[in-house]
């Protein structure tokens, strides 16, 4: 992947805003999801195989909330072997705007292309599978279970939704000890105290967490038959959901 600018944005006095990714935060965008996301790449690797098991040469892929298209260039190149095609959507013109550019680097403009979307409103029937890490969480609570509803019914009979998540434990105690690991996890990254104070403090009103079982039961609420988890370390937490043939 291209290198990217350093993560800086929270080493200041003071928070001006709520989170959200607008141009100062795509810029560094990349190295911020590589020092803030733990084992990310394996939980890339592990969701590949996943998609490699379940989908079918030609499929169409969507990526929900791709970013700066890391993943899809990821996905891309693991799954070369499948023919996919794999289509990112994001409600951040700037974002798309560096996948696009990502994308021709690597000659990927064939398996990849990008759509500015609002994903709560995702309309895309026959989807094989459908790629959702770490971006539940920043949908409003209320709006979850019929969002994932939709995406069963845009799921071809047999199709996979892949979901990454920070998750809560509702143990005090253990979720209090998962979060200061997290904390320690992130010093070792490079970020300072101050930096990962503001940062939460940014985060508050716009990320909020389910836990493991919330996220499950919602999952099945919508349909899916097959809900496991795949990856778990502390806080964080994948999921594989299949579509009943």
């Amino acid at each position: 992947m291209t290198d990217s600018p350093k993560d800086t944005l929270f080493n200041v006095d003071y928070v001006p805003e709520d989170f959200v990714f607008n141009e100062r935060v795509v810029e560094v965008f990349d190295d911020m999801l590589d020092r803030s996301i733990p084992f990310y790449q394996e939980v890339i690797k592990a969701s590949a195989q996943l998609l490699d098991t379940f989908l079918t040469p030609g499929d169409t892929v969507y990526d929900l909330g791709c970013a700066t298209a890391t993943s899809l260039l990821l996905f891309s190149r693991l799954l070369d072997h499948k023919k996919l095609h794999f289509i990112g959507l994001d409600n951040s013109g700037p974002m798309l705007d560096k996948a696009r550019l990502k994308a021709e680097l690597y000659s990927k403009q064939d398996s990849l292309s990008f759509a500015l979307e609002d994903i709560t409103a995702f309309d895309h029937q026959g989807a094989g599978g459908i790629i959702l890490h770490y971006t539940l969480q920043f949908i409003r609570p209320l709006q979850r279970q019929a969002f994932l509803t939709r995406l069963f019914d845009n799921l071809r009979p047999g199709g996979v939704l892949l979901i990454s998540e920070k998750v809560i434990s509702h143990d005090r105690r253990l979720n209090r000890e998962y979060i200061a690991n997290y904390h320690q996890y992130k010093k070792s990254r490079g970020y300072s105290e101050l930096e990962i104070a503001k940062k939460r403090e940014a985060l508050e009103n716009v990320l909020i967490p389910f836990s493991v079982e919330e996220n499950q039961a919602m999952l099945g609420k919508a349909g899916f038959t097959s809900v496991e988890t795949y990856f778990r370390w502390f806080n964080f937490a994948s999921f594989v959901a299949l579509k009943p043939v």
